[in-house]
């Protein structure tokens, strides 16, 4: 049987638009995890490659609960993507109290991380000795879900909020390209 694993990432904002959407990276790659129990960890460049060519339908939730999904691939309300960097998301956050608290609380800076749970298929990592500890490398993981959380294993990513009327305030000459910009987004 496979053992889910849950890793965290720092690299979280909020867009604004017609519906207020999370933005960030679920994973950065070449970048240490922190201890994780005796281990740190690497996510390597196109880890999640084969998932993301299957039909595999990843959630995002918050905090890792099950019961709080706030998009999933095959609705169209979460987009994944790998670029150079590592695991990009958009969520298309849903009009729900846990979702709009949720938006608030990154705006604050109060939730900044993102996370991903995944399985490894054979052959998909390895292991090796550094300096008296033990690096986990990650090549290939089958995803099963990104989420939104305070307590991230990888600090090198973030979550931030961006509102559009604040883009306004600040570009009021730009609002028409900036709104025809985040429509096709």
């Amino acid at each position: 049987m496979d053992v889910i694993e849950r890793r965290a990432t720092i690299e979280l904002r909020a867009a604004g638009g017609k519906t207020p959407r999370l933005v960030g990276y679920a994973a950065v790659f070449d970048k240490p995890s922190q201890d994780l129990g005796g281990f740190t960890e690497i996510v390597r460049a196109g880890a999640f490659t084969r998932t993301l060519a299957s039909d595999r339908d990843p959630l995002a939730l918050v905090h890792h609960m099950p019961q709080l999904v706030l998009g999933r691939r095959s609705a169209g309300t979460l987009y994944l993507s790998q670029d150079s960097r590592g695991l990009a998301f958009d969520i298309q956050v849903p009009d729900t109290t846990t979702a709009r608290d949720l938006l608030v609380s990154v705006e604050r800076g109060d939730i900044r991380g993102a996370s991903f749970a995944f399985t490894v298929p054979k052959g998909g990592d390895a292991w090796r000795e550094d300096g008296g500890k033990m690096v986990r490398t990650l090549t290939d993981v089958d995803l099963h879900e990104i989420t939104v959380t305070a307590n991230p294993a990888y600090l090198d990513t973030t979550v931030a909020r961006r509102a559009l009327d604040s883009l306004a305030r600040a570009y009021p000459f730009r609002l028409g390209a900036l709104q025809r910009f985040l429509a096709t987004c």
